[in-house]
Parts: structure tokens; sequence; C-alpha cells
């Protein structure tokens, strides 16, 4: 049985062949998946008014809740056009990922601090490239930039592991 982090790697780097290999059907299903989680979280917003709090704290509840079943409903209705929105956020959550991971990188040392700094630059370019490039790249970049970025991660966790001295 391979090791927590090899199987992590692994699942990571099938996640990322398939991403890159189906980018539009990979960006949609990301984005139905957030849509709902969305829903999910409003309802877990209104069950949460049952409990003894003040009247106040249920109405922001149930406004919360409100929020995100809206939002789950319109990712839900128009997926691509949601997509477009997510392509975005995906872009400037990566970029400040791999800055991130550049600081991480050049705070650590020796062999894996250089692979981290490689790491945290791909994905701060891909992030950077997805914000530059919105929203033309919409429908195809987020699946293969996601992908990439899976990649290098799965990358990461592999050379992690080979350095690892071995448990005993």
């Amino acid at each position: 049985m391979p090791s927590k982090p090899k199987l992590a790697a692994i699942l990571l780097t099938i996640a990322a062949v398939a991403a890159i290999l189906l980018p539009f059907l990979s960006a949609t299903l990301l984005t139905v998946g957030l849509g709902g989680i969305a829903f999910a979280a409003g309802i877990g917003q209104f069950l949460r008014l049952s409990g003894p709090e003040a009247a106040s704290a249920k109405l922001f509840r149930a406004l919360s809740g409100l929020l995100y079943c809206a939002a789950a409903v319109w990712v839900l209705v128009d997926p691509i056009d949601s997509e477009i929105s997510l392509t975005l956020f995906a872009g400037v959550l990566m970029l400040v990922n791999g800055v991130m991971e550049l600081a991480a990188g050049a705070s650590a040392g020796g062999q894996s601090g250089g692979f981290v700094l490689v790491d945290g630059l791909i994905t701060s370019l891909l992030g950077l490239f997805l914000v530059l490039e919105w929203p033309s790249d919409s429908l195809w970049a987020l699946g293969t930039l996601f992908g990439v970025g899976l990649f290098m991660t799965a990358l990461n966790l592999f050379r992690a592991e080979q350095s690892a001295p071995p448990a005993g």
C-alpha cells in the first residue's frame, strides 16, 4: 500500500490528467460543484434557524441562507456564464496561492525549497494568465490550468515523498 502522500499524489495526477484532457467538462463540473456546495451551505444556514438565538441573529442566518441558495440557483441554472465568473475568481486564487508558495519556498531550505519555488512560480503565472486573458479564455482555460495546477501539486508531493526519510 502506498504512503498517504504518494496516494494523494497519484490521485492528484489522475485528476490533473482528466482536467487537462477534458477542460470544458472539468471547468463545467467545477462550476456545478460550486453551485451544489453553495446550495448545501444555504440549507445549512436555514437548519440553524431552529436554535435558541435571538430573532436578529435568525434574520441574518435566513438572509445568509437566501444568499447562498440564490447564488446556487444562478450557478446551476446557467453554469456557462457562472464559469466565466469562476474563471476570474480561480485566476486570482491561483495567483495568490502561487505567491504564497513562492514565499514558502523562499523561506524553506534545501532541495524541496527549490521545487516549491518552481511550483509557486508556475501557479502564479497560470493565475496571472487567467486574469489577463479573462473572459476570452473562460470556457477552456479554467479546466486546463486547474489541471496543470493539480499536476504541479502532485509533482511536489512525489518530490517530498522521495526526499523524506524512511518511516521506521
